[in-house]
């Protein structure tokens, strides 16, 4: 594969002047800008601060900033040469510089030759990039017939998703919000926790000869995926199940390994794709077998709407680089610590624990890209449910608690569903909660004082649809990348995943030992107490 020998050299954000700037700006006024009287002074405001983009639009107007800060911001993002970075990951260069790695999940929405599916934009280098062009459609050709197949299928009425991470989140996330594409009748499952109760509580339910199982591990040894697939199959023989290799499927780059473990089928991605970027891959195959090939084939146009727009829009029009200027301003300047993540639509209920891998597995990073200790925060802590069911939980503290936590709300204008009144009800809600945040009210008493001035983001859908879908995902991943590039870390690497599962190993053969040689004292006395209670 053709790449750029190494990932540039690019300035960190505290090492360019509009670093400074801004930070003599925020002690200036900037920190206390209030956004009730910025709407009072300024009437071109919700204009200014909001855009379309494809497939939504967004509404940044509640957050605390002004023309001057944005200013600022992008001044940030040009002497950071944010888009010389984005510019360098679309001509495949080594961004995942600690694997010597391309990122380029985005290749994998990018249209194929048929001219109904011509590209919105074409890369510099694309040329290079024919290879693995043609590899990624003919996987995806071959992937989707297979979905296709299944789904012609009578006799498979289940289908059991065993992945972890990526391999579960992205797919899962995407069927519950598409649900309302879905082919009637065929029920799909999602396991991915060590936990057998987990395994053990989807198998209660099924019929061997009428399930399929997909077992997603790129590497076909994930310890926790890989015990939960020997489980299941040892389940299936039990229960009578024959013709594995009919009822099994592997997406995993690792044939040997599955053809040893009774599979022939199986669909292969690549090591530019990151497992939180892998939903567009095979990985997405319970995804398709689901919605059809055909709404696949519609979100993948959505995500590269959205990727053809963060390749060519100017910085300043720029979805994903005002997001992530936006969250860098609030996370090294306010130095608010989270960030709440508020869905009204019940379809996006797994939204937040998506966004939380996405963004907190790429830029939860202390290290910088040369390795050296930064001396900023970076990733916020991401977290929230669905709305209304938050408002009943933690909006009490996002209200009237003591930190103040910005909160992006997605919503969705038309519903698919028939049931009077519950839609306008919703996004009433949605309209109230931004509306309180920013308000406020006054109570001379203090227990119903809310102080107002706290910042929003809404993000709205026209209807919640496969190209939406890809386009808000898609949206998500290019601002997660700019807050990387910006704070000078690889946004693609997950060394922190590693040593707790290197430990686990060790520590599960000491539970069947006892022998706690070399372990610390904590955690040598845990593995006696629960090695003795397993012994009685």
């Amino acid at each position: 594969m053709h790449r750029p020998a190494d990932f540039p050299a690019f300035p960190r954000c505290d090492e360019v002047p509009a670093w400074g700037a801004l930070q003599a700006h925020f002690d200036g006024g900037g920190r206390s800008l209030d956004l009730r009287q910025a709407f009072a002074q300024d009437a071109g405001r919700f204009e200014a601060l909001s855009q379309d983009a494809p497939h939504l639009f967004a509404d940044l107007s509640r957050n605390l900033i002004d023309a001057k800060t944005e200013d600022l911001l992008l001044q940030l993002a040009t002497q950071c040469r944010l888009a010389e970075q984005r510019d360098a990951m679309f001509a495949g260069a080594q961004v995942n510089g600690t694997e010597g790695r391309a990122v380029m999940h985005w290749l994998l929405r990018y249209p194929g030759s048929e001219a109904s599916l011509a590209p919105a934009w074409a890369p510099s280098g694309m040329e290079a990039l024919a290879a693995e062009r043609a590899q990624v459609a003919d996987t995806l050709d071959a992937m989707l017939a297979y979905a296709e197949a299944v789904r012609v299928d009578a006799s498979i009425t289940d289908v059991v998703n065993i992945g972890i991470g990526g391999s579960d989140l992205g797919p899962q996330m995407a069927t519950l919000a598409l649900a309302a594409f879905a082919k009637p009748g065929l029920r799909l499952h999602f396991v991915s926790n060590v936990d057998g109760h987990e395994l053990d509580g989807v198998l209660q339910g099924l019929d061997p000869q009428r399930t399929l199982f997909l077992i997603a591990s790129k590497t076909f040894t994930t310890l926790e995926t890989m015990m939960n697939a020997r489980s299941a199959r040892d389940w299936f023989l039990a229960q009578g199940g024959r013709d594995t290799a009919r009822h099994f499927a592997a997406l995993t780059t690792n044939v040997a390994a599955a053809r040893e473990f009774g599979i022939t089928t199986t669909f292969g991605f690549w090591d530019w794709v990151g497992g939180r970027y892998s939903l567009w891959s095979a990985i997405g195959l319970p995804l398709a077998i689901a919605v059809g090939a055909e709404n696949f084939r519609a979100l993948l146009a959505g995500a590269h709407a959205m990727d053809a727009h963060f390749a060519t829009a100017p910085l300043a029009r720029n979805l994903p680089v005002r997001l992530a200027l936006v969250d860098l301003w609030y996370r090294n300047f306010h130095r608010f610590t989270s960030r709440g993540l508020a869905p009204y639509h019940s379809g996006l209920r797994r939204l937040p624990a998506y966004l939380q891998q996405l963004e907190m597995e790429s830029n939860g990073k202390r290290v910088d890209r040369q390795g050296r200790l930064l001396p900023y925060a970076t990733s916020p802590v991401l977290w929230g449910e669905p709305g209304t069911n938050g408002q009943h939980a933690f909006f009490q503290m996002i209200h009237q608690g003591s930190d103040v936590v910005p909160v992006e709300f997605v919503a969705v204008a038309e519903a698919a569903h028939q049931l009077p009144g519950h839609q306008q009800a919703l996004l009433a809600n949605v309209l109230a909660q931004a509306q309180a945040l920013m308000q406020g009210r006054s109570d001379p008493g203090g227990h119903r004082d809310f102080p107002g001035n706290r910042p929003s983001t809404l993000l709205l859908l026209q209807r919640l649809e496969p190209t939406s879908l890809g386009a808000l995902i898609a949206l998500q991943e290019h601002r997660v990348f700019c807050s990387g590039a910006m704070w000078g870390i690889n946004s693609f690497d997950q060394w922190g995943v590693e040593l707790g599962k290197v430990l686990a190993q060790d520590i599960n053969a000491r539970l069947s030992s006892g022998e706690i040689a070399g372990l610390d004292g904590a955690t040598a006395a845990w593995v006696t107490r629960l090695a003795r209670q397993s012994s009685t």
